[in-house]
């Protein structure tokens, strides 16, 4: 799943730099330039912050409040950093929840230039935070490290 995710937002990310480039030569070279191209380009950024978060949840750099838990007795920062993952994961399920919701209201619009379907970037929402709400969930089941106490959300 994790290599599977970086694929993907390492393609979208690479389409996300080429587009405004082929964008630019297009217009400033040829005199024409892409329709929908300003359109796509906003898909492909809101796709790729969605589609790395499950990564960034992953490896621990989401805002965890790490100074203020650095900054802690130990056992108090035990119980911060479960109290984090906890609400995190609540958060996650929620928001994947009313985005699949909204997936079926909305499977007949789509952007206005493009036509992109909106449930393609809402279905950029919902691998976005359902995947964040895994990667929490596992974080609460893992042995803590000693980085853990530091920085990181903490198991049960």
């Amino acid at each position: 799943m994790v290599k599977t995710l970086r694929f993907i937002c390492a393609a979208l990310l690479a389409a996300l730099i080429l587009l405004p480039f082929l964008q630019v030569i297009m217009r400033d070279v040829f005199g024409s330039a892409i329709v929908g191209a300003e359109e796509l380009t906003r898909f492909l950024l809101i796709c790729t912050v969605f589609v790395a978060y499950p990564l960034v949840v992953r490896s621990g750099e989401n805002i965890v409040m790490g100074e203020l838990r650095a900054a802690l007795p130990a056992r108090w920062r035990h119980w911060l950093g479960l109290l984090i993952t906890l609400l995190s994961l609540g958060a996650c399920v929620m928001i994947a929840v009313v985005t699949a919701m909204n997936i079926s209201d909305n499977l007949r619009n789509a952007t206005p230039t493009l036509k992109i379907p909106f449930w393609i970037f809402l279905g950029a929402c919902f691998i976005g935070f359902a995947g964040g709400a895994v990667f929490h969930a596992i974080q609460l089941f893992r042995p803590e490290t000693p980085e853990d106490s530091d920085t990181h959300s903490v198991s049960l």
